[in-house]
């Protein structure tokens, strides 16, 4: 038997650990400025992630300095689901030998998973069941137990006097992707223009109708270059997209599909991005770029300037009531077009 795998027989590396389970590419970009501020508050300057693969963090966060390893939670109907599956969690952090662990989120499954594991100091919302499994006295006020995830992680750091350094989240580009980026598509003008065609739900997708119009609105007016970005699921609506754009005698680049690592980098140069309410809109925002979003099915975000909504007029509610000369005026209040334009 391996006794280092023991918690009494292990020394703590001294390492940190934060759980942060939302599985989207938009969670873990609302987390950013929570994760480098907790980050600044060890010795090594780096915290690893718990996280699911939806979020594709090993990806995202590539370039990302404050990031270690990342190890995946593997809940829904997988190797972490059940007791069984808690137990085999327990044992992946048991052997990670953490000092402390950070959980993001209310659920007690989670803080349970690391005391098993031996982890000494346990920090978290304090939410029901939790508190008792928590080490750090802090639990968050009642109003906020099921607030928007950024204002809970904010007010933690709060009560526990930790500074967020950035006020809203800043992504990291690999600078190997941002060379593939450029290698692929240097034929392409600048300005460089996205257009985010993906969704996480059918009542937030703005359609290929649309895009197709407002690519074709924007190619009239002779500026730069159409990208449409998205990921493997919206392959078949892309091509709708570029497939009406290209019988129109107009011209689009497609970008769907990339690496997630090599999106970030894209839409890191570009001047603007135009789309649905998705991770890649968030990350956009967290690239300092302007992130026109399309919130006919959602409520919209506050939580970057970056991010400039665009919400259906009273009374005609969904997507379809977002109609591209009203994207158009919000282009033209970006003071679209203008000379601080990114060149590739």
């Amino acid at each position: 038997m391996d006794k280092s795998n023991h918690p009494e027989k292990r020394v703590p590396s001294g390492r940190t650990l934060i759980v942060q389970p939302l599985p989207g590419i938009g969670d873990m970009v609302w987390h950013l400025p929570h994760i480098h501020a907790i980050a600044a508050t060890t010795m090594e300057g780096r915290v690893d992630l718990l996280t699911k693969p939806r979020s594709q963090a090993d990806r995202l966060l590539r370039a990302d300095p404050s990031v270690g390893q990342i190890l995946w939670l593997e809940r829904e109907a997988g190797r972490h689901a059940g007791p069984r599956g808690l137990l085999r969690l327990a044992a992946l952090l048991r052997r990670q030998g953490y000092q402390r662990a950070w959980f993001l989120h209310g659920s007690a499954r989670y803080v349970l998973a690391a005391r098993l594991a031996g982890v000494p100091e346990r920090i978290g919302y304090g939410i029901g069941l939790q508190s008792l499994l928590l080490t750090a006295p802090v639990r968050l006020p009642a109003n906020l137990r099921h607030a928007h995830p950024i204002l809970r992680a904010d007010a933690l750091l709060d009560l526990l006097g930790i500074p967020r350094a950035e006020p809203e989240p800043r992504l990291a580009v690999d600078p190997g992707a941002e060379q593939a980026i450029i290698a692929g598509f240097a034929p392409w003008p600048a300005p460089w223009i996205a257009l985010g065609v993906g969704s996480s739900e059918p009542w937030k997708q703005w359609g290929a109708a649309r895009f197709a119009e407002l690519a074709l609105a924007l190619r009239r007016q002779r500026i730069g270059s159409i990208f449409i970005v998205g990921g493997p699921a919206e392959r078949m609506l892309a091509d709708e997209i570029l497939a009406r754009v290209r019988a129109d005698g107009a011209t689009a680049v497609d970008a769907v599909a990339l690496p997630l690592e090599q999106t970030a980098a894209l839409l890191g140069r570009c001047r603007v991005y135009i789309g649905n309410d998705t991770g890649v809109l968030n990350m956009a925002a967290a690239l300092q770029v302007p992130a026109v979003g399309l919130f006919g099915g959602s409520t919209p975000l506050a939580h970057s300037h970056f991010i400039h909504a665009i919400t259906p007029p009273p009374g005609e509610p969904g997507m379809t009531a977002i109609t591209v000369p009203r994207v158009l005026e919000m282009l033209a209040r970006l003071s679209w077009p203008d000379e601080t334009c990114h060149a590739p």
